[in-house]
């Protein structure tokens, strides 16, 4: 019943800057922690950014410094801002959020967006 919607990618050129939403609905008051993840063709996925439910957040080296990831915690809604994009960050981007069982400490759920694209032109 978890639902996630994504929004916000799209074309930009080498330099720009996009801004990535991703909105849970169904059970925001027991998510432990959201992540960004990208594809590119040819590759596994991998984590880009990640946030718990402490506030701490991970990076991949690649990002490090350029993009930044929060959330609204009332609102169970995750957010990427990417700046000074390059080629190399075309890919598609999924929003993941991490929620535990009503009924066991011990017992979590991972929910998937759809993807969005992001294209990074030179």
């Amino acid at each position: 019943q978890v639902q996630l919607v994504e929004s916000g990618g799209g074309l930009v050129q080498a330099g720009g800057s996009l801004r990535l939403s991703c909105a849970a609905s169904g059970s925001t008051d027991r998510i432990n922690a959201f992540g960004w993840y990208r594809q590119a063709p040819g590759k596994q996925r991998e984590l880009v950014a990640s946030i718990s439910s402490s506030g701490s957040t991970t990076y991949a080296d690649s990002v490090k410094g350029r993009f930044t990831i929060s959330r609204d915690i009332a609102e169970g809604t995750v957010f990427l801002q990417m700046n000074s994009l390059k080629p190399e960050d075309t890919a598609i981007y999924y929003c993941n959020v991490n929620i535990r069982s009503p009924y066991s400490w011990w017992s979590s759920a991972n929910y998937w967006g759809q993807g969005t694209q992001v294209t990074v032109s030179s």
